[in-house]
Parts: C-alpha cells; structure tokens; sequence
C-alpha cells in the first residue's frame, strides 16, 4: 500500500496583503500529478487545511475541487482537523465529501470508532488500519479541575491526550484480529512534539493542546503521520514518526526550506520506505540582511530569480543603529523598476540598544504580539520561575483569544 502524507495546506491564507491563491493551485494540480505518476492508494491530511475557520470562498472552492479530482482516480482521501480549522465548517461537508471517497475527521469524535479507519488499496484490498486522530482541544478529552496550576493542567492534558492515543491503538488491535490479517497500523496526530523546529508561522496550541507531546508516549504504530509543524523533519530520530510540514512556505523563514510531501509504502505487515517529495516552488520568498550598500547588491540579485512575470516577494532585514526617518523610501527606490515586492522591511538593532528604550524607535507593525510582551517582561525583576509561569500564562490567554475568534 502506498500513502502519500501531507498536511498544514493553509488554503486562503492572507499573507502580509498577499493571497496564496495561486500557489495553492500550483500545488494541488502538482500533488493530483504525483498521486497518479506513484499510484497512490491513499491520501492522508493531517490537520490545518484551511488558515482560519471560515475560510474565503476561493479556498473552499479549491477543497471541493480537488475532492472530485481524487474522485476521478480512485485514490481514497482522508481529511483530519488542524487548529486552524473549524470543527463545524469541516463537519458541513462530511456527508457529501463521503460520497467522492473522502473521509472527514474534524474534530475528536464522542465514539472511538468514528476515528478508526480500514484502508484500502486501489484494487479493494484492506491494506492498513488508520487511527485518525485530529487536533485535541482539553474540552475533547478531559474536564478542567479547580486549583489546578498550569504544570498540573499540561500534564494532565498529556495523560488525557496519551490515553485517546492508546485507547484507538486498542481498538486497531481489536479491528486487525477482527479481520484476521497481519495489517500495519498507522496513526495521525496535529500536536508539537518534545524537540521539533518550528518556524514564525506556526501558531502556538496551548489552548487544547500540550506545548510539546513526548515521542514515547505515541503507541507503537508502525507509521505516525504529523501536522502542525511546517518544517519537515523526524520525531526523535524515530524514521516512522514525521512531520511533512506545510506544502508551500507560510513565513519568511521558512523561504529556504525545501517543501515536500512524503511518500509512505507499506508491506502486509510493517513500514518498507519513506521517500520525500519536493514541492515545487511556484512564488519567490527571499529575506534579506544588511546595510543598505549590502541591499542594493542583494536586492539585484534576488530580482534574478523572477520568473512567470512575477514579482519576488521580500522581507528585508536592514542593519543599523541609525534611525532613518526615509529607511521606508530608501529601501522602494532600491527596488525601482526591478521584478521584486517588499511585503515587510524590518531594522536590527545591535546590543547597544537594548530594552524598551531602545526599542522606542521601532513602529509596531514590526513587532509581534510576543515581541511586545516579552520586551515588557524583561523589564521587570523577576525571577525565572515566575517568569515562565507568565509566559505560559500568556500564551494561554492569546491562544484562547484566537480560538474564540475562530
């Protein structure tokens, strides 16, 4: 059996005043391309398939379109919710989604058997048994207590979460001696793990979810297939445990990251290979560094890479101590007449100007929203401790901003 693994897709997102649209529809003609040239029996997507929870309708239109295209060739899909995506929105279309042979898991189900899947070959054949596990908010397994600190709360949600995980690995026991086949058994999951690289895009979970999951607490799958991570990479060293990552880059330091998809093949009993697919890449993202004589070089250089007659988009870092009230004009007459967009232009301050003072120069546009807490944090005496208490603290109540919004 062959499973190809690919999830964080992000459709409509909305990147510094620029639409994806494109890309993504470079992207889902390409994977359409491979499902076919590798004969793929199975898609699996783990979670994050739209950028917000009510997505535009270019987006939506996208998602159904390729539903009907993996109609066409007989490739089963499964669909698993991330945090980005509305448990309800993904819901709607599960019926109808059904019919074209894909398979909805928006949200963790009240039975466990809404959540365990047989797969099948092209051919019909049970080929794998699928414990599809979406994005776990604490309301999904657990029931908060009184009292309890935030080191009690994380770790009970790791039990809680640890407990879904074993609990459908059981059933997938049941299910293989139930059928009376020697099926490998393969697990989803869109969570941080202990130890992965994350990038500027990713969108912390604290909020219905751990700030990182242990390795050894995942069952003994023979495949694990992540989202959430938009860097591909391995779980642990561990082959069999992976992120894909996103297909396209979602930030500026994801530009030189070779974007890929993951190609899984499978004997009757275990994994045989995992081989990655690179994504091609179908809009420039280049971030640049220096002082402005640098630029000037860099900038002509990175003109060079437009191709299609379109424009390279830009995030320009510029180095220097000295306030320009002109940086902005400065930076566009660079640029003039060249095939580039600058989407952002930051300055980069040296230890000479440190704290909120130093800081005072900068405009908020460039500043994230953990920029501005952490430099007013680190202006109060605190001890460490305290200190990260209140960094989780934050990040639990903007999580649960964002998760309201949605």
């Amino acid at each position: 059996m062959k499973i190809l693994h690919t999830s964080d897709w992000h459709l409509g997102q909305n990147f510094m005043g620029k639409t994806r649209q494109a890309e993504h529809e470079a992207f889902l003609d390409w994977l359409v391309l491979q499902i076919a040239l590798h004969q793929v029996d199975v898609l699996v997507i783990a979670g994050d398939i739209f950028d917000t929870g009510a997505p535009p309708s270019y987006a939506r239109e996208l998602y159904n379109h390729f539903a009907v295209a993996m109609r066409k060739s007989s490739t089963q899909v499964v669909v698993l919710g991330g945090n980005h995506d509305s448990v309800a929105m993904l819901g709607e279309s599960k019926t109808v989604l059904a019919c074209l042979g894909v398979t909805v898991i928006p949200g963790v189900s009240q039975s466990l058997q809404d959540q365990l899947l047989v797969l099948t070959t092209k051919h019909g054949q049970p080929g794998a048994i699928l414990c599809g596990i979406p994005f776990i908010r604490a309301r999904d397994v657990m029931q908060s207590q009184a009292g309890q600190c935030a080191e009690e709360k994380q770790q009970a949600l790791q039990t809680a979460i640890q407990h879904h995980y074993q609990s459908l690995f059981s059933l997938a026991l049941d299910k293989r001696n139930e059928l009376n086949m020697s099926l490998p058994i393969v697990a989803t999951g869109h969570l941080t793990t202990v130890g992965a690289s994350v990038s500027e895009s990713v969108r912390e979970i604290y909020i219905g979810s751990l700030s990182a999951f242990p390795s050894n607490a995942f069952p003994d799958a023979d495949y694990i297939a992540l989202g959430h991570i938009h860097r591909p990479q391995k779980v642990g060293g561990n082959d069999h445990i992976r992120y894909c990552g996103s297909p396209i880059p979602l930030s500026f330091d994801e530009a030189n990251q070779a974007k890929e998809v993951l190609l899984i093949t499978l004997d009757a009993t275990s994994l045989q290979s995992v081989v990655p697919l690179t994504v091609p890449r179908s809009q420039e993202l280049i971030a640049l560094h220096g002082n402005l004589a640098e630029l000037k070089t860099k900038i002509t250089a990175a003109a060079t890479l437009s191709r299609d007659n379109k424009s390279v988009w830009l995030e320009i870092t510029v180095h220097s101590d000295d306030y320009r009230h002109d940086l902005t004009a400065q930076i566009h007459a660079l640029c003039a007449a060249l095939p580039v967009e600058v989407l952002r232009i930051k300055r980069e301050r040296t230890q000479a100007a440190t704290g909120l003072q130093g800081h005072g120069k900068e405009i908020l546009a460039e500043m994230g929203e953990d920029d501005v807490f952490n430099y007013r944090l680190q202006e109060e005496q605190v001890d460490d401790l305290l200190k990260q208490d209140l960094q989780l603290l934050y990040r639990q109540v903007v999580s649960a901003v964002k998760e309201y919004g949605q």
